[in-house]
């Protein structure tokens, strides 16, 4: 390297050193986050930076160029990429349109860049931008990068539609993210930002307490990006009861005495399998559906399909149930009561959304309290209430387990009650479930009980 070259290098990384402090004066909460990347030398990125999520790669040529333009240009840039390892974009890619990912992803990052009044970061806000942020809110409550992706798979836009929302949401260079990597490794480097990540969402949450203007723009998708994936199939099973069926009982049959029997005597065993068994099914259930502006129908269907993929399995579902599926808005717009699997899936095929206005959770409580005092249930477990989670809630918790399936984090300005079960689960959890579900009725299809 020529001592111009080195000369120049040395300008970059003294400028991102400056970026960095300036930005952990303003954001202390960050401070993990900002220091967890090494600054490397990288001439010819397409943009002034770009990450691999263990190094920050630079152009000092161009890096140089943006600082004499304004110190809030280069922070944006290096906080942009700084958000993209915090909100593990890099390990979501995959499986992904990679066009759209690094979009939705972009979107995403400086959605939150454009809520953090700081001068640091104080750029104008374009009309194009406030314009694709409208539509985002419209349809998600956070605008997290899965959202948004899904957004954009939906509006199907033109290439050159694309190309111009690239131009305007574009801060850093995402190539190296499409690199292989070792599996383990890349899942490590995804481990060591999810627990970052995990850190500052506990630092702004018990250290700041909101004080910081607009920070709760990046909790809000820091807490999407902790979470844990959820196994939906496993969620539902909390809400059975044990009853006997039909099936040999392996684990209280003793072989031994079995076989022992057929060596002394021929074909007379001692012991004869049993032809019952406990396990826990789903009878007496409720499920909840938010018909309000802010669901989306298409989600709706999709929730209640993998549901009932889950259900129909035989490790869950008896001959015989008591479910009822409510639809409300903010009031009580059906009640279909379910007894059996074919009434189940004629509810599928013929399902029909009712509602479109504001939301409360209380007229759907009400109605199960009524049902209970008349009898409806025999053992009710549990309620799953598919929303948004924007909404009134009862004051009291009822004397059942009320479960809020939401498929994205709402936002922090909603408060739900201490005895709410709060499950977000992604539409990626749902199919997987509802996979895991068809999979295991058929490898057990030989030996299930007729329902």
């Amino acid at each position: 390297m020529s001592e111009e070259r080195r000369d120049l290098s040395a300008v970059g990384q003294e400028i991102l050193y400056a970026a960095r402090n300036e930005l952990y004066m303003n954001l202390p909460y960050l401070d993990v986050a900002l220091c967890a990347l090494t600054f490397r030398d990288g001439t010819g990125v397409t943009l002034s930076i770009a990450t691999d999520g263990e190094n920050l790669y630079y152009d000092p040529a161009y890096l140089a160029e943006r600082y004499l333009r304004g110190g809030a240009a280069v922070n944006r840039g290096y906080l942009h990429s700084i958000l993209h390892c915090m909100l593990r974009h890099l390990r979501k890619k995959q499986g992904k349109v990679s066009a759209l990912w690094d979009l939705a992803c972009d979107i995403a990052v400086e959605s939150i860049l454009d809520e953090l009044h700081y001068r640091c970061l104080e750029e104008t806000v374009s009309p194009l931008k406030m314009k694709t942020y409208g539509q985002c809110c419209a349809e998600m409550p956070v605008l997290t990068a899965e959202g948004i992706y899904r957004h954009l798979l939906k509006e199907d836009l033109p290439e050159y539609e694309v190309a111009r929302l690239q131009r305007a949401f574009l801060q850093d260079d995402h190539g190296l993210w499409d690199m292989e990597k070792n599996e383990d490794q890349s899942q490590k480097q995804d481990e060591e930002w999810k627990d970052r990540s995990e850190k500052t969402q506990t630092a702004m949450e018990t250290v700041l307490a909101g004080q910081a203007t607009g920070g709760e723009a990046v909790l809000e998708q820091v807490k999407v990006a902790a979470r844990d994936d959820v196994d939906y199939r496993a969620f539902l099973r909390r809400f059975a009861v044990p009853r006997e069926v039909m099936a040999v009982d392996g684990d209280s049959f003793d072989y031994i005495f079995y076989t022992y029997g057929l060596q002394l005597y021929g074909n007379m065993p001692l012991v004869e399998p049993p032809e019952t068994k406990e396990e826990k099914r789903i009878e007496d259930f409720v499920i909840a559906v938010d018909t309000s502006m802010s669901t989306s129908g298409d989600l709706v269907r999709q929730f209640l399909s993998c549901t009932y993929s889950i259900l129909r399995s035989t490790e869950t579902f008896t001959r015989k149930v008591n479910i009822r599926i409510l639809q409300c808005d903010d009031q009580l717009r059906s009640d279909t009561p379910i007894h059996d699997l074919e009434e189940l899936r004629s509810y599928m095929e013929d399902f029909t959304l009712h509602g479109g206005s504001a939301t409360d959770f209380r007229p759907v409580f009400d109605h199960v309290a009524k049902l209970q005092k008349e009898g409806a249930f025999t053992n009710l477990r549990g309620l799953v209430y598919f929303t948004d989670g924007m909404g009134f809630y009862p004051k009291r918790r009822p004397p059942y387990d009320a479960a809020f399936v939401l498929l994205e984090e709402p936002p922090i300005s909603v408060h739900m009650p201490p005895w709410a079960i709060r499950l977000v689960l992604s539409i990626p959890g749902l199919e997987k479930a509802a996979r895991e579900a068809a999979e295991w009725e058929d490898n057990e299809k030989d030996t299930m009980p007729e329902l």
